[in-house]
This record gives structure tokens, sequence and C-alpha cells, in this order.
């Protein structure tokens, strides 16, 4: 029983890879399904094309690394965090389609919370800022929406879960209601400083408590998946929300280790250790992971737009047609041109949150082409990452002493340009690893490590392996230059904002 399987459920898509005793793959599958977009800002899954699309690429993973139910010692599950799914507790019917992360319809209803003043309590228990991004509202909404939902939840009816616990549910034949203490810490209505459900931010957002899933440690026996499923039961030990699991699967379990994930937005982690930091730059304080009832605390910060203002040039503007383009075309820029994109197409996520302002495009000439537009689209991303980059530093004073290296992954990593650009505006090491899978990873080795096939932290870091370091090579001047570039761009930006009306 030396094989690992990981669940990575994720906004667009589901996967499932199986992961060996080396942690090496023998074998991934992927499907892709829809996605709802009922109003201006609403974005919707439909949970039963969450469960049917994950159950389906796992038994093609299975069969593809042609193995059995008997082989596989544990299932690891990570998952897109904050989307929102309730579900009636006998039935297993969903109430309302899932309310995905990126949906702003409650925007009103933070609005209101921050008007009544509750933000300090609410992210001093967790963490967080008051946002439509994360879990509690969007539950609130769920059951002052749907007809009847709020009178059968006070009477224990309805269930709420993030992804991971929903997964679980339907893996165990409702047997379980369970998560992990990082996506519990993802909801508004969890206590990151007790490990507990509150009852005050439970009344302040309007959550019954009998809705909630038991909190469990990241790593830890869930319970086992029904034997109608993959053709026997297998233990499911390993739960944690996607950005935590790419922490875990990129070894970042010192105090001071830093990782950056580029997928459709962009996130970054700090490994802060056993104690949580108040941020005072708008990042959030979160729960990186738990093991043996011990949580290590993280900063994070979250790009809204990386990933996708590549697409934005294929999709939008039509100037590539494969993402793998832009690096080559960047190449091609005139550079005497200083040509800055803010990507704030869904607003600003941190070091700002600011959700009203928009994208903008600064220094343009006449003779402003395909190859400036895709430079300043990879820029950017590396801009943002900088500005997080520096609101960790300033909140974390430890940051100064700590070995200062940013470890990468996500599909942009592919591209080599836009990786030394990182690392020359960082003026920092960034270190691209073999295994770029390390979301999935991340989850097969909290699974591993309960069931005995993945050894204690330290041990497992000690395979961590580097693919290439994209060292530093901009100087100074330039560095500084482009940098005041990207922070006056900003600021027009952000002077963009006319308000709520």
């Amino acid at each position: 029983m030396s094989f690992v399987l990981a669940i990575d459920q994720g906004t667009t898509s589901s996967r499932a890879i199986v992961f060996r005793g080396d942690i090496s793959i023998a074998a991934k599958a992927q499907q892709e399904f829809p996605q709802h977009f009922p109003a201006s800002g609403w974005v919707e899954h439909e949970p039963e094309d969450i469960w049917t699309s994950t159950v389906m690429v796992c038994r093609e993973a299975i069969e593809q690394a042609g193995i059995s139910a008997k082989d596989i010692a544990a299932i690891g599950i990570t998952n897109q965090r904050e989307t929102t799914v309730v579900w009636d507790r006998a039935t297993g019917q969903a109430v309302h389609r899932a309310i995905v992360w990126q949906d702003r319809r409650t925007a009103d209803i933070c609005a209101k919370l921050k008007a009544e003043g509750r933000e300090p309590v609410i992210s001093r228990k967790t963490g967080l800022i008051i946002d439509p991004y994360f879990s509690g509202t969007k539950v609130a909404w769920i059951l002052d929406h749907v007809p009847g939902a709020r009178a059968r939840a006070a009477r224990g009816e309805l269930m709420f879960g993030t992804v991971d616990c929903y997964l679980l549910w339907r893996l165990t034949g409702g047997k379980v209601h369970a998560t992990d203490a990082t996506n519990a810490s993802r909801t508004l209505l969890f206590n990151i400083h007790t490990g507990q459900w509150d009852d005050e931010l439970l009344e302040i957002i309007g959550v019954p408590r009998s809705m909630l899933p038991e909190v469990k440690d990241s790593s830890a026996r869930f319970g086992e998946s029904t034997p109608d499923l993959f053709g026997g039961a297998i233990a499911i030990s390993g739960i944690a929300g996607d950005q935590q699991a790419a922490t875990i699967g990129q070894a970042c379990f010192r105090p001071g280790m830093m990782k950056s994930t580029y997928g459709t937005g962009c996130f970054a982690l700090l490994n802060t250790g056993t104690t949580p930091v108040v941020s005072k730059n708008k990042l959030l304080t979160t729960v990186a992971y738990q093991l043996d009832g011990k949580r290590t605390y993280a900063l994070e910060g979250s790009i809204f737009v990386a990933g996708s203002a590549v697409q934005w040039l294929r999709d939008g503007l039509g100037i590539i047609k494969h993402a793998a383009e832009t690096g080559p075309l960047a190449d091609q820029s005139d550079s005497m041109q200083s040509v800055y994109l803010v990507p704030a197409f869904v607003g600003m996520g941190a070091p700002y949150w600011n959700p009203r302002v928009r994208g903008a495009l600064f220094g343009l000439t006449r003779n402003t082409g395909p190859a400036e537009l895709a430079h300043a689209a990879l820029e950017s991303v590396c801009y943002q990452t900088f500005d997080l980059w520096a609101a960790m530093r300033a909140d974390w004073p430890s940051s100064e002493t700590a070995s200062v290296v940013l470890r990468v992954d996500g599909g942009m990593t592919a591209s080599d340009w836009t990786m030394q650009r990182l690392a020359d505006l960082l003026d920092a090491p960034v270190d691209r690893p073999v295994i770029q899978e390390t979301t999935a990873l991340g989850a097969a080795y909290l699974a591993g490590l309960n069931a005995g096939v993945y050894p204690e932290p330290t041990k497992f870091a000690d395979n961590w392996r580097l693919e290439h370091r994209f060292k530093p090579n901009m100087s100074q001047a330039t560095r500084e230059r482009k940098l005041a570039g990207w922070a006056r761009a900003v600021k027009g930006v952000l002077a963009s904002d006319e308000g709520e009306g």
C-alpha cells in the first residue's frame, strides 16, 4: 500500500493524481466542469458537477496507474477555498448552487457589517478582513434567499461545508461531516487562536452552529470512502485548502519560508511559525496547517489577476493564441517604452483590498503594440508579487534575518521570462521545483503522513528538489525606476475609485 491518491478540486476543473511512496507521480486525470454566472459579479458551481467530475477523475487515475483500491494507503483532499455549499442533512441534496470564492454578491452584507463596526472583532478572531471572498456571508445569503432555508437550518436540517467538507461527506456516504483547520480558517466563523468555531462570530454573521462540520488536524483519520466508489474502502486522512496544500507541497515548514502560486490569481504565503502575526498592511493571518493539535500560522496575500491577465491577452485582445507565446513576445518589446498594466479587472486584492477600482494601462505611445502589452501583462504579476513581498517583510520583523528565497509553482512559472523578471524586481532568488504539482503533493503528503507512507515534515522537506533557480541580475537603478513607475500607476488606479455610488 505505497500509493496515495490526491484529489485536487479546483475552480475550473477537478483533478486526481496518484503519487508513489517516493512522491513521484504514477498517474493523473483532469476534467473541467461548467461555470455559472447568473448575474454580474456572481459565480456559481453545480455541486453535483463537482462531485461527479471528482469521482470520474479518481477512477481514471487509479485505472491509469494500473492499481486497485487495496494498493492505495490513503486519499488526500485539497480544494478551492471559501466556495460554499449548503445541503440537506437527510437527502444530501444541495439547497442552492455552490457560491464560488470569486463571487461578490454579499458586498452589501459586508458593507453593513463594517458600518455596524464589526470588523475589529472579526479581524481579531479570524485574522481576516470583512470581504465577500470568505464563506460566512455566503452561507448567510443562502439562508436568507432560499425559501424556508433559515428555518430549516435552525431545526438542524441543513449542513454547511467548504468543498473539501462536501466531498468528504459524499465520499463517506454521508457518515462524516468534518473539515480541517485551514479550510475552517477561511470562513469568518472560526477563531484561529482557540481553534474553535466562535459563538460570537456565528451570531454576528447569522449562521446556526448545528450546520457546521467538526474541525480536525490537516493530517488525520477523517473516515473512509464507501467501497462502491473505487472498488474498495480507502482511508481519507489528509485535507487542506489549496494554497495551504501548496505551502506544504513546497515544504515551507520553517518560519520565514515563502511560496507563491500562480494560477488564475496569485497567492503568496509566508510561514510565521506558531505565532499568528497581525498584519498592518491588509494581509490575512491564516492557519498554514495543523498537525498533532498544533497550529502553524501564515501571512497570506491574494492577487486576483495573474494567469487571467494572459487569458485576457488571448481571449479578450486576441494578440496571442497560446499562453506560451507571451514570454517570447515580451522579449521583443521596445525597451524605450515603459508600459504598465494594473490588472484590476475585478478590483484589487492585497495589500489594497479595493473591490471598486478597475484596470488601466499607463504609458501608451503610438508605437505600443502586442509585444509591449505582453510585457506589461507579465510584468504586472511580478509587480503585484513585489507589493505582497514588501508588505510581508514589513509585517514580520523576523523576515529581515530569514534567508529570503521565494518558492514558486503554478502554470505561469513555466515562463522563464516571467520568473527572471520576478527575481529581478524582488532582488531575491526565485526557486522553481522539479514537481510542479505542489498543491496535489501537499494533499498527498498530509494523507500519507497519517497513513505512515511519508515521513515527518523535516524528512519530507529533504525530498524537495530544485529544477531552476532564477537569480536577480537587474541593476538597482533600473529596479527602483520600474518600481516607482508601478507605484505611480497603482496610485492612479486607486485615485479613480468613485466610491459605492
